[in-house]
């Protein structure tokens, strides 16, 4: 079996792609996909591109350069490849092995389930904020530049703002995961380590995308 890695790696915007936001975490991930599983990684391409936009000339590379030394094309999410099942579904068709590291061991079928739950979850979304705005639009209320409220802010209230969403994030993030919380504190106390803990929720607590030892680092120190 061919052990080389090329690594394909997306960021939605330039300044992300500038200043290596989101980059590096998935740089990373590749890092200890290679290392854990003993692959070369043989090259990576890096892509600045919206995940709608399915014209991706530099996973076109990608996928040509596997192709030609026979290696595994890997993604460290696959949202981070797309969230439209027809666009995964064109890449496992391309005739170059496929993996992601949030799900390594993942089938076929399975990463097509993956995607199209991803999907449905971007399309739900889409559409309630959607609705939102135009619910609020047709009370009356302003949007965006147009309100006052949302222009000439100081610095001290815009801090002011940014903590209190910040503060709602957390507590509906507490909300979230007081389900699993319990069971999480359970087996850190018995001297598990958070990459297991992380692989024995993906079997009891599954979700779209793989639990990660980060997660459950913040479910315990939310939970503390």
């Amino acid at each position: 079996m061919n052990r080389k890695i090329v690594s394909y790696l997306r960021v939605s915007r330039e300044s992300q792609g500038a200043n290596g936001l989101g980059i590096d975490a998935q740089r990373a991930t590749v890092a200890d996909f290679c290392a854990r599983g003993g692959f070369e990684l043989a090259k990576e391409f890096v892509e600045v591109e919206s995940g709608r936009n399915n014209g991706r000339p530099i996973l076109t590379k990608a996928l040509g350069h596997a192709k030609r030394i026979g290696a595994t094309l890997l993604v460290a999410k696959l949202d981070r490849l797309s969230r439209s099942v027809r666009f995964i579904a064109t890449v496992l068709d391309a005739g170059v092995e496929f993996r992601a590291a949030d799900v390594p061991d993942a089938s076929r079928l399975l990463l097509h389930i993956l995607s199209a739950v991803a999907e449905a979850e971007a399309e739900a979304i889409s559409a309630r904020t959607k609705a939102a705005l135009k619910a609020a639009k047709d009370r009356g209320t302003q949007l965006g530049g147009a309100n006052p409220a949302c222009r000439n802010l100081t610095r001290e209230a815009a801090q002011v703002g940014r903590s209190a969403g910040a503060a709602a994030n957390r507590i509906k993030a507490t909300e979230r995961y007081a389900d699993v919380a319990p069971m999480i504190r359970s087996m850190r106390d018995g001297g598990k380590s958070l990459r297991i803990i992380a692989k024995v929720l993906d079997v009891e607590f599954p979700r779209a995308t793989a639990w990660q030892a980060s997660q459950v680092s913040r479910v315990l120190n939310r939970a503390a």
